[in-house]
């Protein structure tokens, strides 16, 4: 059975398509790459091919777009319906600079079971291929012109679909296709030390972001579960590893939380743990999720931690609450995936 081309390199599109030139293989992955929807607009191949080939592969892509949400900041969410009915969330990000960012999702679901996120409730299905992967990306570019960044911070916890966020990664980054820039991609992680450890030594070398949320032992084991097995000082020992190998700066993300993560003494437990470490912390208002038992944190509860970590020679960044309007922002991807309208 032929495979999903989104997912393939140029040399297998030429495998599987049985081409016996392998310059054909590059035509199709740029047509792809450019927002082809079948091989009919493959206007540079000869007329007998592409008859063969759409009968090979009457769908050229494997994923459609069932439903589509746009927020009144620009922010845009799209529901994808995946070739066995399952559905995934992507989300395409506009800065006050016009700069685009894709919000890329890895999993249908996701293990992890964070107790402040949307997605985490949903349970878990399956891993992602690669290409249901790229189909994100390419969706996103076909509607809305193409995004500059990526970040893996949708739906599931990339670090345990390693294989396949690799492949798609070489494929965006490819320079016959996409071409994205490395510097320009974002793992984000909920902390798995041996997965951070196999991305310092196999990469891909993007840029990585985690999920630290507490330094605080306990309170990060409430809200995320995967501290009770891979506490934080294993986290801290694999970041180490990871910035010996790689040399890079790493974001520590802090979803705060009205009275449980947003005090004084939080915010000192951070420096500290970090203080090894080259870190910049990218603080999260907690964004309303319905039927979550949480709260946001005050303004001044925000400005004071930035104060804090800034005063202790932290770099911060705070995160822009965009697409809150579709349950499109941090924590709350999941609330469409139901059948299609």
């Amino acid at each position: 059975m032929p495979r999903r081309l989104a997912g393939l390199l140029p040399h297998e599109i030429a495998e599987d398509c049985g081409f016996d030139r392998p310059f054909r293989g590059i035509q199709v992955f740029k047509w792809l790459s450019g927002g082809a929807l079948s091989f009919q607009d493959m206007t540079n191949l000869p007329g007998p091919e592409r008859e063969r080939l759409t009968l090979l592969h009457p769908s050229l892509l494997g994923t459609a777009v069932d439903g589509r949400f746009r927020d009144e900041d620009g922010t845009v969410k799209l529901r994808l319906r995946l070739p066995d009915g399952a559905a995934v969330e992507t989300v395409l990000l506009t800065d006050i600079e016009g700069r685009k960012t894709a919000c890329i999702s890895t999993q249908v679901g996701c293990p992890m079971a964070c107790a402040f996120c949307k997605t985490g409730t949903l349970g878990f299905l399956r891993n992602l291929e690669a290409f249901e992967i790229v189909e994100q990306y390419l969706h996103l570019t076909r509607m809305f012109g193409r995004p500059s960044n990526l970040v893996f911070m949708g739906m599931g916890e990339p670090l345990l679909n390693l294989p396949e966020v690799r492949r798609s990664v070489e494929i965006l980054s490819h320079p016959e296709g996409m071409g994205l820039s490395l510097r320009k991609i974002t793992i984000s992680t909920c902390g798995l030390p041996e997965g951070i450890r196999d991305l310092a030594d196999s990469g891909p070398h993007v840029r990585l972001a985690v999920s630290l949320t507490s330094a605080v032992d306990e309170v990060r084991s409430g809200l995320m579960p995967v501290n009770r097995s891979q506490g934080l000082s294993e986290l801290r020992d694999a970041l180490a590893y990871y910035q010996a190998k790689t040399g890079d700066r790493i974001t520590l993300e802090a979803v705060l939380i009205g009275g449980v993560n947003d005090r004084r003494q939080d915010m000192e437990a951070i420096v500290e743990w970090s203080r090894p470490l080259k870190v910049q912390v990218n603080l999260i208002p907690w964004n309303p999720v319905p039927d979550l038992p949480y709260r946001e944190p005050s303004r001044r509860a925000v400005e004071e931690a930035v104060t804090l970590l800034e005063s202790a020679g932290i770099p911060v960044t705070r995160r822009m609450r965009r697409g809150r309007g579709v349950l499109g922002a941090c924590g709350q991807l999941g609330e469409t995936l139901r059948a299609p309208d």
